[in-house]
C-alpha cells in the first residue's frame, strides 16, 4: 500500500522544511487485515497473493494476525477504529467462523466507532449464500466485488475462476444476505478490448445497482506474467475513447467521481479509502501489510510486515519486516502523492495538521503549479484540476527541486 521512501532527502517548494510542529490531533485510525491466499494467482495481479492449498491454515493465521496487532497497540492506545478493510487475496476463502473469532479479537483490543464500516473483499467464484449471510452477521456490513468483467473472453484472458453470470448472481447474493452497500471492482483497457465492450461491461456493473465502483485501466506491473508475456492492449485513442464515455455513463447514472479511479453514489465513498487518500493512520497485520501511524509528538510511522505466509506463520521470525519514521523532507511528497488523487482534493489545514509543517512549505511549488493550470488556486483547499488529475506526475513534480 506504501511506497518506499528511502530514496535520498528531497527539497519542497525549493526551501528548507522548517521544524516540524507536536501533532494538535491524530487522524481516524483504521485497521488494514492482509489475507494472502487466492484460488488461482491471476496472471496481471502484482499483489502479495499466494494460490491457496486445499486447507487453510485459518486458525493459525487468525492467532497470528491477533499477536501481530498485539505488538501494534501501544502505538494507539486510547484510539478508536473507524474503520476495517480485508483485503488479499480473497479474505472470503475464510470461513465465517475464523473472521468471526478475528473481529472479536481486535475489538477486545481497540474499541469500534458506533458507525464502523468494515469492508470484505470476495470474488464471484467464492460466493456461497450461507457464508455471506454469516459474514453480514458477523457486523461485517460492505463488500468489494472483484468482476473485473462480465465477458467471457475477457474474463478468461485475465486468468478469472469465475464466468459472466456468476458475476452478476454476485451482486444479487450479495443483497439477498444483507449488504445494501457494496463495491464492484471493473477494470478497462482489456486484452483485445474495444469501446463497445467496455461500455458494455460498464452498463451491466450499473444495472446491478452498486452504491460504489472501482473502474480502473488494467496496467502491466512487473513481476507478473503479464509484464513477461505482455497480452495486446488497446491503442492510446481506444483507451481515451473509453475513459471519457465510461466516465461520462457513470455519471449520468449518479455515480461521482470522488478519485482517479473510485465513483459512488451520494453518501457512499469508501470510508476506509478516504481516510488513507487523506492521510489518515491505518495499522496493518498480516502477511505482507503496510501501516502508517502518527504520534503527538510529531513522528509519522510507515511499517511493513513479514511476506511470505510461510515465514509471517513462523513463530522465530518477527511479524515486522520494517519501519521508517518519515523525514521533513519525504512528508511534503507522502502527503500530497495521495491527496491530489481526490477530486476534490482536501482542506489545506489537513496539511499542517497531519503533516506538522506549516503551509509555507508548499508556496513556492504551489504557486508554480496553479501558474501551470495543474493546481486549482483556492487558498482552503488543495486540489488538483482536471488537467492535474490527468497529468498527476507532472504536478508532484512541481513540488520537487
Amino acid at each position: 500500500m506504501t511506497r518506499d521512501s528511502s530514496a535520498s532527502p528531497l527539497i519542497f517548494g525549493g526551501a528548507a522544511q522548517s521544524p516540524r510542529a507536536a501533532l494538535p490531533v491524530l487522524p481516524p485510525l483504521a485497521l488494514y487485515i492482509h489475507i494472502p491466499w487466492c484460488v488461482r494467482k491471476c496472471p496481471y495481479c502484482d499483489f502479495n497473493s499466494h494460490t491457496a492449498s486445499p486447507v487453510l491454515p485459518e486458525e493459525e493465521y487468525v492467532d497470528a494476525l491477533l499477536a501481530d496487532l498485539d505488538q501494534d497497540l501501544h502505538a494507539v492506545y486510547g484510539r478508536e477504529l473507524s474503520s476495517i478493510f480485508f483485503g488479499g487475496g480473497t479474505p472470503s476463502l475464510f470461513s465465517a467462523e475464523a473472521l468471526g473469532r478475528l473481529l472479536k479479537g481486535v475489538e477486545q483490543r481497540i474499541p469500534f466507532a458506533s458507525d464502523i464500516e468494515i469492508t470484505l473483499e470476495a470474488n464471484p467464484g467464492t460466493f456461497e449464500q450461507e457464508k455471506f449471510v454469516a459474514y453480514r452477521a458477523l457486523g461485517i456490513n460492505r463488500l468489494s466485488i472483484g468482476i473485473q468483467s462480465f465477458q467471457e473472453d475477457k474474463l478468461k484472458a485475465l486468468g478469472r475462476i469465475h464466468n459472466g453470470d456468476e458475476a452478476v448472481r454476485a451482486a444479487g447474493m450479495a443483497r439477498q444476505a444483507g449488504f445494501d452497500n457494496f463495491n464492484l471492482d471493473l477494470m478497462h483497457g482489456l486484452p483485445d478490448q474495444t469501446l463497445d465492450d467496455a461500455l458494455n461491461d460498464l452498463r451491466q456493473a450499473i444495472a446491478l445497482k452498486p452504491t460504489h465502483l472501482s473502474w480502473y485501466q488494467l496496467t502491466l506491473e512487473p513481476n507478473t506474467v503479464f509484464w513477461n508475456q505482455p497480452p495486446t492492449l488497446p491503442e492510446d485513442d481506444t483507451l481515451w475513447d473509453i475513459q471519457e464515455a465510461g466516465q461520462a455513463l457513470l455519471a449520468e447514472h449518479g455515480y461521482a467521481q470522488y478519485e482517479v479511479s473510485a465513483y459512488a453514489q451520494p453518501g457512499r465513498p469508501a470510508r476506509h479509502n478516504l481516510n488513507y487518500w487523506s492521510f489518515g493512520d491505518f495499522i496493518g497485520i498480516g502477511a505482507g501489510a503496510h501501516g502508517k501511524l502518527s504520534h503527538p509528538d510529531g513522528r509519522i510511522v510507515r511499517t511493513w510486515k513479514t511476506r511470505l505466509p510461510k515465514d509471517y506463520l513462523n513463530p522465530k521470525k518477527s511479524f515486522k519486516a520494517g519501519e521508517k519514521a518519515l523525514t521533513n523532507d519525504e512528508l511534503p511528497f507522502d502527503f500530497l502523492m495521495n491527496a491530489l488523487r481526490l477530486t476534490d482534493g482536501v482542506e489545506s489545514r489537513l496539511y499542517p495538521e497531519r503533516t506538522g509543517l506549516s503551509l509555507e512549505s508548499l508556496a513556492e511549488g504551489r504557486r508554480d503549479a496553479e501558474q501551470s493550470g495543474l493546481l486549482q488556486v483556492e487558498p482552503s483547499r488543495l486540489a488538483a484540476t482536471e488537467r492535474g488529475q490527468l497529468f498527476l506526475n507532472d504536478l508532484l513534480q512541481k513540488f520537487l527541486n
